[in-house]
């Protein structure tokens, strides 16, 4: 009976301080800089056009061509044709390439990233400026652009990585 009594005692303390550990807290976007397409540098420029022409192409889980892509194929397609970067195939792998940046640092071209459930790995987009990310969403949908200020990707938001340096130079290493 004590043992029980101890286990049970446990749980409801270890309940009770999961509680209080809250959630995160939510990204404040209206720290975003504003900017037009022409204060973009050409290699941001050139990410940015090439995934708005991918635009409309299908979600096709574990693609990697503009028959379907997933968000990771997606994003690694982008870099790949637009400033002939490798990035590593998993998403998981994906958020170590580059640097962190802030929300107010974001930049067209950043990687973006959110944890949409406990069942999925993260998600990526690319940022393309003006508060937007474009990505491939999930089963049934379409490459598209999305605002980060909406509730539903500001509560999943993670953090945001840069590949590309001020000098449009392609930071290549992957940080452990």
């Amino acid at each position: 009976m004590d043992a029980q009594r101890t286990i049970g005692m446990t749980i409801v303390l270890l309940v009770f301080l999961a509680g209080c550990a809250g959630s995160p807290p939510r990204a404040d976007f209206s720290q975003l800089p504003r900017g037009d397409e022409q204060s973009f540098t050409p290699t941001q420029k050139g990410v940015v056009e090439t995934a708005r022409a991918l635009l409309g192409t299908p979600y096709r889980f574990g693609g990697t061509t503009p028959k379907g892509f997933d968000c990771s194929g997606f994003v690694g397609y982008v870099f790949q044709q637009a400033v002939h970067l490798s990035l590593p195939r998993e998403t998981h792998e994906m958020v170590l390439a580059g640097k962190p940046v802030s929300v107010k640092e974001l930049e067209p071209a950043d990687l973006v990233y959110f944890k949409i459930d406990n069942q999925k790995p993260l998600h990526v987009g690319i940022y393309i400026g003006d508060g937007k990310f474009i990505h491939a969403p999930s089963t049934r949908g379409r490459v598209n652009v999305q605002h980060l200020d909406r509730d539903f990707w500001r509560d999943r938001y993670l953090g945001a990585r840069r590949l590309i340096d001020t000098h449009n130079l392609i930071q290549t290493t992957l940080q452990k």
